[in-house]
């Protein structure tokens, strides 16, 4: 009867692949705004403690948003107030304290600015963005790539050369954020299908059955075993896309389509807070029908479940760029 059922899963999931595929191919995806032109945050993505103030200050000035702002700050910290960096950058900002002196402002109007309160540090880093934004506001090209190369590389060097600077670590830094912030953007139309989600679907569907263990990433001596986000990452990485280690790391690998807009292949979240995704606990891949592949729990199998559950947390398209951004390391406390 389970093997039974299980073919007949097999054959549903297939042709449910391709009729979705067939319909969503063509179909343009955004960046998130809402009706009056302001960018939104997708949901969850800030955690609750930041959102008021990182989709406030995201609007300071033309060159950022909220989404943009969003990106740099979990590149910088992984939104930990109190990290700090090899090179003493400190707080959620990741501030060095010279330049901390000089720009650092009085967010939250209590009359001091504190480096490590996130209600000064997300205005100042919002502040300084626009401050950077002023000094390049003549150079040709895009304004806020401009921008971050200036935070990078300093603007006389954005000015000299008319725009990004041919420096490595400055194209990698504005490339990485740019493409985080559509992870930080709620979508405002479909997002495109991912080509590599079939793929992802098939490794995961050839470890159906395979028991659960806990921190299993599906190594020989593992004995081919797996946790719920080291079968993610493993069924990603089976066609070529490196995602984090942990869920809520895997979250930020693209941008969120709506529950009504799942495709199979879409990495599906959940968590006991859903106002922020640093929470999340368990992720799976998505199937259609309103199922996903996952692998629940010690004691049990990788398996078929469904996911319209109260935790369900939300979903990720996963795409190559959203994960090649995602940062492989993040200051400690």
């Amino acid at each position: 009867m389970a093997g039974g059922g299980l073919g007949v899963c097999f054959g549903f999931i297939a042709l449910l692949v391709v009729g979705t595929y067939s319909a969503a191919a063509g179909l343009a995806g955004g960046a998130g705004s809402s009706a009056n032109g302001t960018v939104a945050l997708a949901k969850g993505s800030v955690p609750a403690l930041y959102q008021g103030l990182v989709q406030r200050w995201g609007n300071l000035c033309p060159a950022i948003n909220p989404a943009l702002l969003a990106a740099q700050l979990y590149q910088e910290s992984g939104w930990n107030p109190r990290a700090v960096s090899s090179a003493d950058a400190r707080g959620i900002a990741q501030f060095i304290p010279g330049t901390w002196a000089g720009h650092g402002i009085d967010g939250d109007g209590d009359g001091d600015r504190d480096i490590w309160d996130p209600k000064d540090a997300i205005p100042s880093a919002a502040s300084y963005d626009c401050e950077l934004a002023g000094y390049v506001k003549d150079v040709p090209g895009d304004p806020a790539n401009n921008m971050l190369a200036a935070y990078n590389a300093g603007a006389y060097r954005v000015i000299k050369y008319g725009g990004v600077p041919p420096i490595s670590e400055t194209q990698n830094y504005v490339r990485i954020i740019r493409s985080l912030e559509k992870s930080f953007a709620r979508p405002v139309g479909r997002v495109d299908p991912s080509r590599q989600a079939a793929g992802a679907i098939h490794f995961a569907q050839g470890k159906l059955g395979t028991p659960y263990l806990w921190g299993g990433t599906g190594t020989a001596a593992q004995n081919g075993r797996f946790d719920c986000s080291g079968l993610t990452q493993a069924a990603y990485e089976s066609v070529g896309i490196r995602l984090p280690r942990v869920a809520n790391d895997q979250y930020n690998a693209g941008p969120h389509p709506s529950r009504e807009e799942l495709l199979p292949g879409d990495l599906v979240f959940f968590s006991d807070d859903l106002t922020n995704s640093r929470a999340i606990r368990h992720v799976g891949i998505y199937v259609g029908g309103g199922y996903m592949i996952d692998a629940p729990r010690t004691g049990a199998v990788i398996r078929f479940t469904r996911i319209d559950t109260p935790d369900y947390f939300g979903a990720t398209r996963v795409t190559t760029e959203g994960a090649a951004a995602l940062p492989t390391h993040l200051p400690q406390a």
